[in-house]
């Protein structure tokens, strides 16, 4: 696993964030880095795929990255007859993907599409997953594409949203965000990378409040949601149709 160095020197330009090449080959680092409780989420969405995914239907991971949600949802339904569909916009994430995958075997087919998770068509879906994703979309965009979702899944059908929060108190916001910095810094990050990538991620991920995702998942359709999993200013939550 490559070493996530990417703002550890001083960069005269700091453009925004990207999910480039040099991103996707530290990827795995990063995330693990940078995110906390990220492994107890990969875990539970293959927990709520064995829960949830039925036979003859689809599975969707919107944003998949490098496949590890994929992987955690295929180990867990095994014997069943579902197909896997992974979305990701970066072509270098998707390559890394079905790279990943093929090496290890499993009878559930599944397709990696390089591709705007807002032109996918949702069908007959038991399951899709939003891990992270959904923050990266313009927030006029997030309604629609959720709405979609709703209407692609079948009876009893799962939508798992992991984002990370903003604090509608400016004083736990705040709070939040130190903890998670003290998190990155003790898992090996300078200040400086930390300051460097908090102002690369400033114009392309923009977080929402637990409760504005509980409203727009109403207004989407859903009516039964709950956050399931918290650790400082990130999280998980669950919607069922």
């Amino acid at each position: 696993m490559m070493k996530d160095t990417l703002f550890s020197a001083p960069i005269e330009k700091l453009g925004d964030f990207t999910f480039d090449e040099s991103v996707a080959e530290v990827f795995p680092d990063m995330i693990q880095r940078s995110v906390p409780g990220y492994s107890n989420i990969i875990t539970a969405i293959g927990m709520l795929a064995g829960r949830f995914v039925t036979d003859n239907s689809n599975v969707y991971d919107l944003g998949c990255s490098r496949g590890a949600g994929i992987l955690s949802i295929r180990r867990n339904i095994e014997g069943k007859t579902a197909h896997i569909i992974g979305v990701d916009n970066s072509e270098p994430m998707v390559e890394r993907c079905r790279h990943h995958l093929s090496a290890y075997h499993s009878d559930i087919p599944v397709d990696v599409l390089c591709e705007d998770i807002r032109n996918i068509d949702i069908q007959n879906a038991s399951m899709v997953v939003l891990n992270f994703t959904l923050q990266f979309l313009p927030p006029e965009d997030r309604l629609a594409l959720l709405t979609k979702i709703y209407q692609g899944l079948n009876p009893n059908g799962v939508l798992v949203l992991s984002e990370k929060f903003t604090f509608s108190d400016n004083q736990m916001n705040e709070l939040l965000i130190d903890l998670h910095h003290t998190f990155k810094r003790a898992n090996g990050y300078s200040e400086l990378e930390v300051s460097q990538k908090r102002n690369a991620l400033e114009n392309v991920m923009r977080t929402d409040t637990i409760q504005t995702h509980k409203e727009r998942l109403k207004q989407a359709g859903f009516d039964k949601t709950e956050l399931w999993f918290q650790c400082f200013n990130f999280g998980s939550m669950v919607a069922v149709k």
